[in-house]
């Protein structure tokens, strides 16, 4: 069993950075591809970064050059580094533990999400 808790949400301009921070409990972090999701008002779920466990990552087109994902095995957690935010980026923001290809419903655990607002 792992329980992935986020932070770092909050309130930003636009222009700004913000780092969210999945702390997960369990000792098989490791072998857990990670992934961040995003959900906007009215919109779809969607992907926006994930990392392997072996530290491969993959993102979004709508964030390449501005997110970065990274992982702290040691710590069990799972960071998503956000520059230049743009309004947006506005969502809520969830993360996954899964396999490097998993949806958001295929995933194993799925945190509760953190707010992003990025204002203009």
């Amino acid at each position: 069993q792992v329980q992935l808790v986020e932070s770092g949400g909050g309130l930003v301009q636009a222009g700004g950075s913000l780092r969210l921070s999945c702390a997960a409990a369990g000792r098989t972090f490791s072998s857990y591809a990670m992934a961040w999701y995003r959900q906007a008002p009215g919109k779809q779920r969607e992907s926006v970064a994930r990392i392997s466990s072996g530290g491969s990552t993959y993102y979004a087109d709508s964030v390449k050059g501005r997110f970065t994902i990274s992982r702290d095995n040691a710590k069990n957690t799972v960071y998503l580094l956000m520059n230049s935010l743009k309004p947006e980026d506005t969502a809520v923001y969830y993360c996954a533990a899964g396999t490097y290809g998993s949806t958001w419903v295929g995933s194993d655990y799925r945190g509760q999400g953190t707010q992003v607002t990025v204002s203009s």
